[in-house]
Order: structure tokens, then C-alpha cells, then sequence
């Protein structure tokens, strides 16, 4: 007989045990396991090496907090069964079940208007099926279905044991300390009031240090230019994949990739949907990075360069400013990159190209941080809180980049 009350040693949190057998046999599931193959900041260790741990340990890590959370509400007095506690670990545990290579990088590249957590609910739905509906609840909590609301607020809000954990951990591996919260502290300040939870008024110090790190890491660490730039490159070599593979071209790559570069797939039929998520856990990094090793030799030149660049760390240049660039400037970028790469009007996209990156510190109306006060109102962290007001923490703070290659920059006369 399987012994199922295993011990992890963590290297954030120490040892995080199995609770019960269902959370043993859903992080023993090939589905799961293949989240040790899935890095929690996609190309992030191109600016931070240590940057490598994945989205498994994440996983089990916030999955370690929710089990905190519990237990301090429960001394509060908030009844929660041990049916109910094995819910929300196992949805906070495949939260992010539905990511794919590379994380955020290539969300919406490889499966078109489907987020991670629409494909994270596929994959709950099926793993539902093959454990004879043990997961029911779970999918209610995490759709936010489940009669007490406040499990979906740990599993989903702005100050859910998601963010706790990745603030946490992502500070750890890049060593980027303005990240780190106290996560211990703001736990035990954990409240339930009006079916939704709080946080105690004396926590509210911690939530505060919680929204300025939240801000400081979007724009150090997953926001970083460079970051950016590797992304952007990834993402170019994956859509010039396709269309060499469209246009005829046999290109290596693993029956799981070769599945989504010869055709584009979307949310559909029960049986569509059942081969999605089959081709779709049977994809990881290895995938990716054996395929863009190999096309570094293919036949197609742009493709070839590309993923040399990728493989070897030669990015495209990158600037961002507050306001969009102005378009004659990117349109003689243009031409320089065509004339001088002596490439075609329809490849020049993949080496010049624009967008957007932001960053909301603070939403109202998506479950807000709300404290508890001592005369047992509720009020929106924003009322309360002596260093925040709502219009500055809410405001969505976007910046614009600009791509192309470095080795043409000194040869640019804009």
C-alpha cells in the first residue's frame, strides 16, 4: 500500500506535506507533474539566473499557504469541513494547471482567446472525470459557483494565496528583495466577515507592503525590458513557425507542437476540447527548446535567425517610454531593418514591432481588499489605508516598447 502523507522540503516555506490522499494522487498525476517542466517566469532567467524554479513548486507552494489560511480561520471561529478544506486545496493546487510553455509568454500563442484559466478549468473538468467527480467542488470554488464566497477569494483576488505565494517566491530566485512580503504576518490577520474575506485592521501595515511589492516586482522583474524583448522574440518564432509550416515546409518538432503548428485551435466541442487538452499536457519547455535548436538549421532564413538569437541570448534592442512611438520614426526603422537585413516587407515585422505592457497595482470592484475594523465594519483598503488613495493605486500605468535589432542601431539616424 502507497504510503500518500508524503514530505517536500520547500526551499521558501520548508516542509509542506500531503494532506490527503486526493492532493497526493492529483500532484502524483502526469498532468501536474508536468508542471516541473513549465518555469514559473518564462525567459526571466535571461535577467535574473535564478530565475528557474517552476510553476510545480509555485503550485504547492500557495497550495501551502491556503492550508495556513484555513487553519487560522478556523481559530476565528469560521466553520470550514474537511470537505471543504480539501476543495480549496486541490483548486489552489490546479489554478495553474492550464499553463503552457513558458508561462505568460506564449498564453495566447499556442490556443487563441483562451487564458490559462480557461484551460486550467479544461483540464479540472477532465481530471473530474477520470476521479469519479471528487474534484465538483474544487470547480465550483475556483469558478466562484461554491455557496461561500470566500474560498474563491483565497484561490482568486487581489490578495489571494496566488499572489502571496509568487510574490514570495519570484522575490526569492531573482533576489529581488523589494518583492518579498510577510506573508506569515498577513495569514494570521485573515478574517471572514459578510461571506467574503478580510483582513484584520491591525494588518492592514502588511497589506499595504503587499500592494507597493506587488508593483515594484511587475515593473523589475516581469515587466523588465528585456524580459519583454525574449518574449517578444519567442513569440515571433512561433508564428514564423507556423507560417513556413503553412506555407509547406516540414519542420521538426514533437507530435504535441506539431498538433498546434499546423493548425489554430480555440475552445470548442466536448471531443474538440478533450484533444486539446490531450495535445496540450503532453506540451512543455523541452518541446520548445529542442524544436528552436533545430530550426536554427532549417531552410528558412528568418526562422534560422530567430531562434539563433533566441538560443544564444541576442536580442532584439528594446525601448519604452510612457506615450506610443511615433509612426513615421517606427516606419524609417523599417526600411533600415529591410534594407540593411535586405529582408521583405511581410519579414521585417518579426525584427521591428510595437505594443504595450502595463501595470493596475489596484482594481476596484474585482474583490476588493477590504479591512475589518475594530467596530466590525468593512471598508476598501483604500478608505483606510494612510499611504494609498484610490485613484493613485488604481491607476493602470502603461508603457510602450519598441523592437528591433541592435546590430543596426548604431547605423540609425532618427
Amino acid at each position: 500500500m502507497t504510503n500518500k502523507r508524503k514530505i517536500i522540503n520547500d526551499p521558501v516555506y520548508g516542509f509542506i506535506s500531503m494532506p490527503c490522499d486526493l492532493i497526493y494522487d492529483l500532484v502524483s498525476h502526469p498532468w501536474f507533474q508536468r508542471l516541473r517542466s513549465i518555469r514559473q517566469l518564462g525567459l526571466t532567467s535571461y535577467v535574473y539566473p535564478g530565475a528557474v524554479h517552476s510553476r510545480f513548486q509555485h503550485s504547492l507552494g500557495a497550495m501551502y499557504l491556503t492550508g495556513q489560511a484555513i487553519q487560522t480561520l478556523r481559530t476565528k471561529g469560521v466553520e470550514i469541513t474537511a470537505a471543504e478544506e480539501e476543495a480549496v486545496l486541490a483548486a489552489i493546487l490546479l489554478h495553474d494547471i492550464g499553463h503552457g510553455p513558458f508561462s505568460h509568454a506564449l498564453e495566447h500563442s499556442l490556443v487563441e482567446e483562451m487564458p490559462h484559466e480557461m484551460m486550467s478549468l479544461l483540464i479540472m473538468e477532465e481530471l473530474n472525470r477520470q476521479t469519479g467527480g471528487q474534484l465538483t467542488d474544487a470547480i465550483a470554488i475556483f469558478r466562484g459557483d461554491y455557496p461561500r464566497r470566500f474560498f474563491h477569494d483565497l484561490v482568486t483576488g487581489q490578495m489571494d494565496m496566488d499572489r502571496m505565494d509568487y510574490l514570495r517566491r519570484d522575490s526569492f530566485f531573482t533576489g529581488v528583495i523589494e518583492g518579498s512580503v510577510g506573508s506569515d504576518r498577513i495569514i494570521r490577520m485573515l478574517n471572514v466577515s459578510g461571506d467574503r474575506l478580510v483582513v484584520d485592521e491591525k494588518g492592514i501595515y502588511s497589506v499595504e507592503k503587499f500592494l507597493i511589492a506587488r508593483r515594484m516586482m511587475y515593473w523589475q522583474v516581469y515587466n523588465h525590458r528585456t524580459v519583454v524583448s525574449a518574449e517578444k522574440l519567442l513569440t515571433s518564432l512561433l508564428v514564423r513557425a507556423r507560417e513556413v509550416t503553412a506555407a509547406g515546409m516540414d519542420l521538426f518538432a514533437a507530435p504535441a507542437l506539431e498538433y498546434f503548428l499546423k493548425a489554430r485551435h480555440s475552445a470548442g466541442s466536448a471531443t474538440e476540447n478533450a484533444e486539446l487538452v490531450r495535445n496540450f499536457t503532453a506540451l512543455d519547455e523541452s518541446d520548445i527548446l529542442s524544436a528552436t535548436k533545430v530550426w536554427m538549421d532549417s531552410g528558412d532564413r528568418v526562422l534560422a535567425d530567430l531562434c539563433r538569437r533566441l538560443v544564444n541570448r541576442d536580442l532584439l534592442g528594446i525601448e519604452l517610454q510612457r506615450n506610443p512611438f511615433d509612426r513615421a520614426r517606427v516606419a524609417e526603422l523599417e526600411r533600415k531593418v529591410e534594407q540593411l537585413m535586405q529582408l521583405n516587407k511581410d519579414e521585417v515585422k518579426f525584427y521591428v514591432n510595437t505594443g504595450d505592457v502595463y501595470n493596475q497595482t489596484y482594481a476596484p470592484g474585482t474583490p476588493e481588499v477590504r479591512i475589518l475594523l475594530k467596530s466590525g465594519m468593512t471598508k476598501d483598503i483604500t478608505a483606510v489605508s494612510d499611504l494609498f488613495d484610490k485613484e493613485a493605486l488604481s491607476e493602470k500605468v502603461t508603457k510602450y516598447y519598441l523592437c528591433y535589432p541592435k546590430e543596426i542601431f548604431s547605423n540609425l539616424k532618427l
